[in-house]
């Protein structure tokens, strides 16, 4: 039996295809602002000033978690409220939340200053995971929807390739992201031990 070489093309192509992972990633879910019911910013949110970012900062918001979308839209509104409400800020403070329901929710975006970590708002993207990682940690659609984003943002030109990952305590006198996150983290690509 003979074989052409049209056929052992098409075989040799399915097999790299298989064996070969995509380089770009995926691109993630984002439920935007108008599908968790955001209200309008006071005033626009300026530019990072450092593009791409070469931070990604990383929080916990404390108190519950959630893992259904309506009980993360509802909190995430909550965090939306508290932020421009009691802190007198123009929005939500973080670029994105994600939720242990695994969807990642649009806060300001990309490319935008963030109100997450003074020292470190016109030069990062600001993470929160919803919930409270003291003493656990983030379950596996939450820690995974973040790497995703990360991954995509990076793989659009919104994070620098050499990107460092930091947990917000490293940037500000705070317990934030929790210390079971803050450890998980350090294990992650691209964290580094100062900014």
């Amino acid at each position: 039996m003979y074989i052409t070489s049209a056929a052992v093309v098409t075989i040799a192509a399915v097999y790299l295809t298989l064996l070969i992972p995509e380089t770009k990633a995926a691109t993630p879910q984002i439920i935007s602002r108008a599908q968790w019911g955001a209200r309008a910013a006071k005033r626009r949110s300026p530019n990072l000033t450092m593009h791409p970012a070469p931070y990604v900062v990383l929080h916990h918001s404390t108190g519950a978690n959630c893992d259904t979308q309506a009980i993360c839209q509802l909190r995430i509104r909550g965090f939306q409220n508290y932020h421009m409400n009691s802190k007198g800020w123009a929005d939500i403070g973080y670029n994105f939340i994600v939720g242990e329901d695994g969807n990642i929710y649009e806060g300001r975006g990309w490319g935008k200053q963030g109100a997450h970590s003074k020292p470190f708002n016109n030069k990062s993207i600001g993470i929160c995971v919803i919930g409270d990682y003291t003493n656990r940690t983030p379950n596996t659609a939450a820690v995974q929807a973040v790497q995703r984003l990360i991954d995509h943002g990076v793989s659009i030109g919104e994070i620098k390739n050499d990107y460092k990952l930091l947990g917000h305590r490293q940037t500000w006198q705070t317990a934030c992201p929790g210390n079971s996150l803050y450890t998980m983290m350090q294990s992650w690509p691209h964290w580094a031990p100062a900014a």
